[in-house]
């Protein structure tokens, strides 16, 4: 591991305060009595306070400085006198320990009086410090440039989640952000529990990944030496709850789909699934639409919520539009009656790439998602779907071609999906055989596993049921303005992060050549590097191991250039 310059300052202080007889990790308890939220809430002048935070800012100016302490509840600031600290003549700890030891970063307890300064500051006159954790790696600091405008110094999207915990410490409106998704959750159980649902845990691992259509992870269990999946979705594991004799039960899972990664997209994410018996998925729209008003008044104190240039208002009621409706609105295309070679041509005279594998209920699910979606910016339930697009859906009692489905619309984007759930075991089996057949002509949205065990639950007997799933973090991401799911996921998951490659003498020197001059031929830049047959084998190696140069071959030989 190479060390910046800084790093190695801050590791030279470490080893200085251990030969002063400072331990920089002390394990002892910290009293701290007071925060600097509380300190600004309730400011009484010469009040005694222990606090305890991260140093983040100070001016010293001689035998005084002022300096922020960051807390978990925001800033305050404190006053460092050398001859408040250190009354008597041995003045050592501020001018030795504070003035040359301590960093911006550094964790210390403070015990002090609160005093006001003559500009009005609520601030805090240090009496005694304690260092309590020493930073080894400066915070990334805001840049004043030549004009005196501040630039935030962590601002790039990849390196803000890669290393969140410095995001989180430089720029605290992040932690709002967050401080919001755990208010949407409470909300949420405050709302079923009110109701008397009975909020439940489901597997994890399973031996089936059902309740969606989506690629799973596999994983393997080695003393019962099986296959494991990650689960995609809880569905069919809270369905045998409700045929076990609840009445409401839901859950908050974290579900794992092997699939893309983008904007809206995240492999790992969370789900909040709840399903009620004796109820339809009419009265699931009506509990939906209280639920997100409440939900939205409780993290923002107001049903409306600022998404990019949209103000969306999560009052109750919702526009409700049927699926057919949507389509022949935007589209003037029917799909009502139509075969699924008649929905294909269709598809493709409207300029939507489709191939083979697509079923019907594929095939307008790609109409629908490439011409209506995008057009539904406020709450709007898009109301039954055909049956192919629904495999654990009830059958709509008007119309045996639909399901009794519902998904609600924001912003162009799909928040929450409910049905009347199927409990006809028969049928579920048929739909399920079905899938199996979509799946086999390469629809890889198709479910490729049946559930036996479900079905047995169904055999069982499973009351008329309703059942709802909400995407927590797209939900979040509407509720804070934000437009990328990795401002919302305290640590999404990403890329391997790039190794920076050291290179020898012998490989900055050819590396410099070729900067001059790439491609340069094999011969030539063996011939200017001057390095030996050994060095020189060992020097292309190295650069084209680490990719930093490649060798290729054209018609006039060999040439090396820079990757």
């Amino acid at each position: 591991m190479q060390l910046s310059e800084l790093e190695l300052v801050r590791r030279d202080k470490l080893n200085q305060l251990r030969n002063l007889g400072i331990n920089p990790y002390p394990a002892d308890l910290y009293p701290v009595d007071a925060t600097s939220k509380g300190i600004k809430k309730d400011f009484k002048e010469g009040k005694k306070v222990t606090i305890a935070g991260r140093l983040m800012s100070r001016r010293i100016q001689g035998p005084a400085s002022f300096a922020e302490l960051q807390d978990s509840e925001g800033r305050i600031q404190v006053y460092f006198n050398r001859d408040e600290i250190c009354p008597g003549e041995d003045k050592s700890h501020y001018n030795n320990v504070y003035k040359k030891l301590l960093d911006i970063g550094d964790f210390i307890g403070i015990v002090g009086e609160l005093f006001t300064t003559k500009v009005g500051e609520k601030t805090v006159m240090v009496k005694e410090f304690v260092l309590l954790s020493k930073a080894l790696k400066p915070l990334p600091q805001p840049r004043v440039d030549a004009e005196g405008k501040v630039h935030d110094a962590f601002t790039d999207p990849e390196q803000r989640y890669r290393q969140r915990y410095a995001d989180l410490v430089v720029n605290p409106h992040v932690k709002e952000i967050f401080m919001k998704r755990t208010k949407l959750f409470n909300a949420m159980r405050t709302f079923f529990n009110e109701r008397d649902y009975f909020e439940v845990e489901t597997p994890v691992l399973q031996p089936i990944p059902g309740g969606a259509a989506a690629r799973p992870f596999t994983t393997h269990h080695n003393s019962l030496d099986i296959p494991l999946y990650m689960r995609i979705a809880n569905e069919l594991y809270l369905k045998r709850l409700i045929v076990g004799g609840f009445d409401g039960v839901y859950e908050f899972s974290k579900n794992f789909r092997n699939e893309g990664m983008d904007r809206t997209h995240n492999p790992e994410f969370t789900a909040m699934e709840i399903y009620v018996a004796y109820k339809d998925y009419n009265w699931m729209m009506d509990f939906c639409e209280q639920l997100l008003e409440f939900c939205a008044t409780e993290v923002n104190g107001t049903t409306k919520a600022t998404f990019g240039e949209h103000e969306i208002d999560f009052k109750a009621p919702y526009a409700r539009v049927t699926m057919a409706d949507s389509i022949k609105h935007f589209t003037g295309f029917d799909i009502n009656g139509k075969s699924e070679d008649e929905i294909r041509k269709a598809a493709q005279e409207m300029g939507i790439e489709v191939d083979d594998t697509m079923g019907k209920g594929k095939l307008i699910d790609e109409i629908f998602g490439e011409k209506c979606e995008g057009n539904y910016i406020q709450p709007t339930f898009i109301t039954d779907y055909p049956k192919e697009m629904s495999p654990l859906c009830k059958e709509h009692r008007d119309n045996p071609e639909l399901t009794e489905r519902f998904e609600l619309m924001v912003c162009g984007k799909e928040i929450a999906n409910a049905y009347s759930e199927l409990n006809d075991p028969i049928d579920q089996r048929e739909r399920f055989e079905a899938q199996l057949k979509l799946a086999d002509r390469g629809d890889d949205e198709a479910t490729a596993f049946i559930d036996y065990d479900f079905l047995r639950a169904l055999e069982y007997g499973m009351p008329p049921t309703s059942g709802m799933g909400i995407g927590m973090d797209r939900l979040i991401m509407f509720l804070t303005n934000n437009a990328s799911i990795q401002e919302v996921l305290f640590f999404p998951q990403m890329r391997p992060e790039k190794k920076k490659v050291e290179m020898s003498e012998d490989e900055k020197a050819v590396f410099t050549l070729l900067k001059a001059n790439s491609p340069m031929e094999l011969n030539t830049l063996k011939e200017q590097s001057g390095l030996s047959n050994k060095k020189w084998d060992k020097t292309i190696k190295g650069l084209t191991k680490s990719k930093i140069a490649t060798v290729e071959k054209n018609n006039e030989g060999l040439f090396v250039k820079l990757a």
